[in-house]
C-alpha cells in the first residue's frame, strides 16, 4: 500500500537579537532605503554569542513536536538542513538528537544551502514512503551571521539566523485524506559554483571563510531556475498553477519572489512572505514562512501548498504538498 509523508506539526524559532537596517548603516556604507528597495528587508534576527545552530533547531523542533502531539522518543529520523553546523563533525542532527532525547534512529545533515530544506524534506519523504522510517523531524536551521563579511554590504544586509521544523508522519494513503508531500524536484549545476559560495573550508583554507556572491547573476538565474522547478513539479503532480492555494518561497529577495510570481501568473495575495522581518535565513526560510502562514490561519489543513528555493551550488528545487 502506498505511504504518504504527512506534515503533522511545524515549529519555528528566531533569536531574540534584532539587527535593523539602521543598525547596519552604522557598520557599513548603506542605508535603510537602499536595502529595502533592493531586497525588501527591514530587519533580521542574529544569534547571540554562544547560541548555536543546534540550539535554534531544538527550539523549533520542540514546538513542532508539541503541535504534532509527539514526544521526541517517537522520532526515528532526523534530517537537518544547514550550511552553518555546530561542528565539522558530528552532524548537527546528531547533536539535536541527543539534546532532544530522541530515540536511536537515523540522523544526518544535508548541505544544499538555501535549497537545503527542500532537499531534506524530499529525502525524509522517500524514507517514510519506503517504510524504513515512520516519524521524522525535518529541520532547517542556520546561524548564517557567523559566515558573513560585515564589511561587504552586498551580502551582510541579506542574511539572518533562525530555524524551522516539520514533523512528518507516515500514513497509509487511505488514511492520509489526500494530505502529505506529493512530489519534489531537485537540481544542481556545479558549473555555477562561483556565483554564490564561501571562500573557506576544511580542506582548502582550514578556516570558515565568508559568503561571496555575484548578485546580478544570481538574480537572473533565480527567476529562470525557480520557475523551471515550479513548472516541473506542478506538471508531474498533474495539477495546474491555478490550483495552488499558497506559495511559500525561499525568502531570498523580494524582487526575486515578485519576479517568479509574475512569470508564472501567480497571485501576490497567495504568497507567504516573511522576508521583511527575517531576511534570508537560508535553509530555515521556508519552514519559518510556512509556520507563519499556519500560525496566522492562512495555511489550513488540506490546502495545496507549493514551496521552492535556490542556493549556492547552484542548487534549486520545488515541492508540492497538501497541508
Amino acid at each position: 500500500m502506498t505511504r504518504r509523508a504527512v506534515i503533522t506539526g511545524c515549529g519555528s524559532f528566531l533569536p531574540e537579537k534584532i539587527l535593523t537596517n539602521d543598525d547596519l548603516a552604522k557598520m557599513v556604507d548603506t542605508n535603510d532605503a537602499w536595502i529595502r528597495e533592493r531586497t525588501g528587508i527591514k530587519e533580521r534576527h542574529i544569534a547571540s554569542e554562544g547560541e548555536l545552530t543546534s540550539d535554534l533547531a531544538i527550539e523549533a523542533a520542540k514546538k513542532a513536536l508539541a503541535v504534532a502531539g509527539r514526544d521526541a522518543a517517537d522520532i526515528d529520523l532526523i534530517v537537518v538542513a544547514t550550511t552553518t553546523p555546530d561542528l565539522t563533525f558530528p552532524s548537527t542532527a546528531a547533536v539535536v538528537q541527543a539534546k532532544l532525547g530522541a530515540g536511536v534512529g537515523a540522523a544526518f545533515d544535508i548541505q544544499a544551502v538555501c535549497t537545503g530544506f527542500i532537499y531534506a524534506l524530499s529525502t525524509a519523504e522517500k524514507f517514510i514512503a519506503s517504510g524504513q522510517h515512520q516519524n521524522a523531524l525535518v529541520i532547517g536551521a542556520e546561524t548564517f551571521s557567523r559566515i558573513l563579511d560585515w564589511e561587504d554590504r552586498a551580502t551582510c544586509v541579506l542574511f539572518g539566523d533562525g530555524a524551522g521544523a516539520f514533523v512528518l508522519e507516515g500514513r497509509d494513503e487511505k488514511d492520509a485524506d489526500g494530505r502529505g508531500v506529493m512530489n519534489s524536484y531537485l537540481r544542481c549545476d556545479g558549473t555555477m559554483v562561483d556565483l554564490l559560495y564561501v571562500d573557506g573550508g576544511v580542506s582548502s583554507t582550514q578556516s570558515t571563510g565568508h559568503v561571496r556572491m555575484q548578485g546580478n547573476r544570481v538574480f537572473r538565474e533565480a527567476i529562470t531556475r525557480i520557475s523551471e522547478a515550479i513548472e516541473c513539479v506542478v506538471a508531474d503532480a498533474g495539477v495546474h498553477v491555478d490550483d495552488i492555494d499558497w506559495f511559500v518561497p525561499h525568502q531570498a529577495n523580494e524582487r526575486i519572489i515578485k519576479g517568479v510570481v509574475k512569470k508564472l501568473s501567480l497571485r501576490e495575495n497567495q504568497v507567504v512572505s516573511t522576508i521583511a522581518g527575517q531576511g534570508n535565513t537560508s535553509a530555515a526560510s521556508i519552514p519559518l514562512a510556512w509556520c507563519a502562514g499556519v500560525d496566522d490561519g492562512r495555511i489550513k489543513k488540506g490546502d495545496l501548498v507549493l514551496i521552492e528555493g535556490m542556493g549556492g551550488g547552484l542548487t534549486w528545487g520545488a515541492a508540492l504538498m497538501r497541508a
